[in-house]
């Protein structure tokens, strides 16, 4: 599989949103690229307020966001991963990632389950459960979303259902360049899987977003490391990797659950 990962700033308007994912659709599909993973509430942007984020919630492909989003990936052939702020049963919308097939088809969705500070707190409901991963393309691939790749059991909660590529849409800010740097990496190497991690760059209000996005393999190495610049990363995933680093690292297979209760 040939992954495109968009690293950009955050949009100032959701009009601009879809420009913007439509302008990398473009770069994406003329790559080759087969999937393209946005950064965390693509579709609006990170640092909305509370009630711009509730009037903009939306159930996906029943929204205008979300909609226009599958549009382009049956136009680009190319699947998608974007974020948006998902209805709920409160007030307070989740904030969710949709993964779109090529043929505009909702494959998963998932609702960020571990909130950051206030900051996530004040705006969203959490999310209630891990999901398990989705076939497409001969991968099992499943989703996070920022924070929550941070907690060692999210991830090693989501190899134990198989997940073999793990997409991660995130809005990390300064000062904490070593999640993408340490930690992003150790979850790649100790649950042996790929994981991709789309983050925003630049200034949006007080928030100052650092960058870094990457594609690691199971081994924890960096296939592609972005800067703090906006920009596109292509990778070609070897499936056959997986295989490989499993034989090396067997942690998965090494554990011990009775020990951890």
């Amino acid at each position: 599989m040939r992954i495109a990962l968009a690293q950009n700033l955050s949009p100032s308007s959701p009009d601009a949103a879809l420009l913007q994912l439509e302008e990398h659709c473009n770069t994406a599909a003329h790559t080759g690229a087969d999937l393209l993973i946005t950064p965390e509430l693509s579709l609006t942007g990170y640092g909305l307020k509370t009630l711009e984020l509730m009037k903009l919630a939306e159930i996906p492909l029943l929204g205008p966001l979300t909609s226009r989003a599958s549009e382009l990936a049956r136009q680009y052939n190319l699947a998608l991963v974007v974020g948006y702020p998902e209805v709920a049963t409160g007030s307070l919308p989740y904030n969710a990632a949709l993964l779109i097939s090529n043929e505009g088809e909702p494959l998963l969705n998932y609702r960020k389950t571990h909130l950051f500070g206030e900051l996530d707190r004040r705006r969203f409901t959490p999310g209630e459960r891990l999901m398990k991963p989705v076939e497409w393309q001969g991968w099992l691939i499943n989703l996070a979303i920022c924070y929550d790749v941070e907690f060692p059991e999210v991830a090693r909660s989501l190899a134990l259902k198989g997940t073999e590529l793990l997409l991660v849409p995130t809005a990390n800010m300064h000062p904490y360049t070593s999640v993408a740097q340490r930690l992003v990496p150790a979850r790649a190497e100790e649950n042996t899987l790929f994981v991709a991690y789309a983050n925003y760059c630049g200034q949006e209000a007080e928030l100052h977003y650092c960058g870094y996005s990457c594609i690691c393999d199971p081994l924890g190495e960096n296939l592609a490391c972005a800067d703090d610049a906006p920009g596109l990363l292509l990778v070609d995933l070897p499936h056959r990797q997986l295989l490989h680093a499993r034989q090396q690292l067997t942690y998965l297979k090494d554990r011990r659950p009775n020990l951890y209760e």
